[in-house]
């Protein structure tokens, strides 16, 4: 009776890594893009709403979230950076950016989130129309738009934490040029005696196509 054991193949064990690899590249990048994308476009939204008093009456105020804070949309232009930054680096530089990109994540996270109650912008908004430098905003009320640029750092925090775990499985940025910008010069083909085009060229570039000297 013959017994048949089951061994993985090499190939497929070595090709593990690089699915991984690809899966978390696509999914880092969707998510770096995507929650950039939604803070830059949540910090043009309305955040908070108030009143001021006016000659007697209520003037309507309105602060958009880049004038409540402008640390969430700085920080998603940030993360952006890095996140393509990641590509030019490698070793301990992808290290670095990958943790910087992370930490992007963050600060939009903990921006958003203070300023979803902040009324400091609406406040000076309102000493502003009733010229009583004293005087601060009524019926104050906030949106959801500051936990859409939440949502924005969460996805930025998550390509970060991808790419310190899986960026070095991702490929970086060709090294076809050197560090002077010029393409690496290649050395010519050995002239092949049986082709006739090809002692031509070897003459042509002052070689001796029979290797006995200089032509």
């Amino acid at each position: 009776m013959e017994y048949v054991t089951a061994v993985p193949h090499p190939r497929s064990e070595a090709a593990a890594p690089a699915r991984s690899g690809r899966r978390s590249l696509a999914v880092a990048l969707l998510c770096g893009a995507l929650g950039a994308a939604v803070a830059l476009l949540a910090t043009r939204q309305r955040w908070a709403e108030g009143t001021a008093t006016v000659a007697g009456g209520a003037f309507p105020l309105t602060a958009k979230g880049s004038e409540v804070t402008g640390v969430p949309a700085a920080l998603a232009i940030v993360g952006l950076a890095a996140l393509v930054a990641v590509f030019a680096v490698r070793r301990s530089g992808r290290v670095l950016v990958a943790v910087l990109l992370a930490l992007s994540g963050a600060g939009t996270i903990a921006a958003a989130l203070l300023g979803a109650t902040d009324g400091a912008a609406l406040d000076e908004k309102a000493a502003q129309v009733s010229g009583d430098t004293a005087a601060t905003a009524a019926a104050l009320s906030h949106t959801g738009w500051p936990y859409v640029a939440a949502v924005g750092g969460v996805l930025l925090l998550l390509a970060g934490l991808l790419a310190l775990r899986y960026g070095r499985l991702w490929p970086a940025m060709s090294g076809r040029y050197e560090r002077s910008g010029a393409p690496r010069s290649r050395a010519p083909r050995p002239a092949d005696p049986d082709r006739p085009e090809d002692l031509w060229k070897a003459l042509d570039r002052g070689e001796d196509p029979t290797g006995t000297g200089p032509a």
